[in-house]
C-alpha cells in the first residue's frame, strides 16, 4: 500500500485546506483519532509506504507518526526519512512499515532547487536475489520531477526486482512517468486509478510501479477518505528465488 496521510489531517472538502490549514503547524486532538483509523486500514498489508508523515514535532504532539502507526497496526519493522525540518514546528518525512525484516535501508536526497525531497530504499530477501522497495514523494514542479525521476531510474536499475511507490505528483501518461518507464523495465499494470482529491477523485498522482519480473495479481484504490489522498494498493507475487524473512 502507498498512502499520503497528510500528517493525519482528515480533509473532505476543498475549503478544509483553509479552515483546517492551521493543523499543519499546530497540534489538534482529532489527529490521534484519525491516525487510529488509518492504523486499522493498513493493518491488513505487508508493506506500507507513507507520505506526509511527521517524525515528531509540535504539530504532531512530538509523536513520530511512523512509530505510532507501526504500533497501532502491529508492524514489527518501521523506518522513516525526514526530508525537511522547520524548527520545532514540523518534521516532514516519509515512512515504511513492514512485516518483513529488511536487509538494508538507504536514504537518498533527491535533486531540486528547493531541498526537502527524498527516496527511502529498503532491500528485502537476498543475498542471491532481493527485492528493492523505493518510497518517494516527488516535487510539485515538472522540471524538478524530471530530474528526480532520472535519479530514481539509476536506483531502480541497480537491482533486478523493484517496486516503486508514492505520491509522484504526476499522471500515468505524463512526460515524467514516460521517462521513468523508458529508462527502466518498470511498468504500471493498471492506469487511471484515481486517488486525489479523496472526496471526489479526479487525478491519479499516487502510483505503484513494478519490475517486469514481478507478477501483479490485483491493484485498486481504497475508498477511505481519511486524508486528502486515497490509498492505492497492489498484490504482487514474487519470484521463487526472492524469499522475504519475517
Amino acid at each position: 500500500m502507498s498512502y499520503n496521510i497528510q500528517t493525519g489531517i482528515e480533509t473532505r472538502y476543498y475549503h478544509h485546506y483553509l479552515t483546517r490549514g492551521w493543523r499543519h503547524v499546530l497540534p489538534h486532538g482529532s489527529r490521534a483519532d484519525n491516525l487510529e483509523r488509518i492504523g486499522g486500514i493498513i493493518r491488513g498489508f505487508d508493506i506500507v509506504g507513507l507520505q506526509e508523515i511527521d517524525a515528531g514535532s509540535l504539530r504532531s504532539g512530538f509523536v513520530n507518526q511512523t512509530a505510532y502507526l507501526a504500533e497501532c497496526a502491529d508492524f514489527p519493522y518501521w523506518h522513516f526519512q525526514t526530508n525537511r525540518r522547520i524548527g520545532q514546528i514540523a518534521r516532514h518525512s516519509n515512512g515504511v512499515l513492514s512485516r518483513y525484516r529488511p536487509l538494508e535501508v538507504r536514504e537518498h536526497k533527491l535533486p531540486g532547487m528547493i531541498p526537502g525531497r527524498g527516496a527511502l530504499v529498503l532491500r528485502f530477501g537476498g543475498p542471491a536475489e532481493s527485492l528493492d522497495v523505493i518510497l518517494v514523494h516527488l516535487a510539485l514542479g515538472r522540471r524538478t520531477r524530471l530530474r528526480q525521476l532520472a535519479y530514481i531510474a539509476e536506483l531502480v536499475n541497480r537491482n533486478r526486482h523493484t517496486v516503486i511507490m508514492g505520491d509522484l505528483n504526476c499522471l500515468s501518461d505524463s512526460r515524467e512517468l514516460r521517462l521513468l518507464r523508458d529508462h527502466t523495465d518498470l511498468r504500471e499494470p493498471l492506469h487511471d486509478l484515481l486517488t486525489y482529491p479523496s472526496w471526489r477523485p479526479r487525478r491519479n498522482i499516487d502510483h505503484i510501479l513494478v519490475s517486469s519480473t514481478l507478477r501483479v495479481r490485483a491493484a485498486e484504490v481504497l475508498d477511505y477518505p481519511l486524508s486528502d489522498h486515497l490509498p492505492i494498493t497492489m498484490e504482487v507475487s514474487l519470484p521463487d528465488d526472492v524469499v522475504l524473512v519475517g
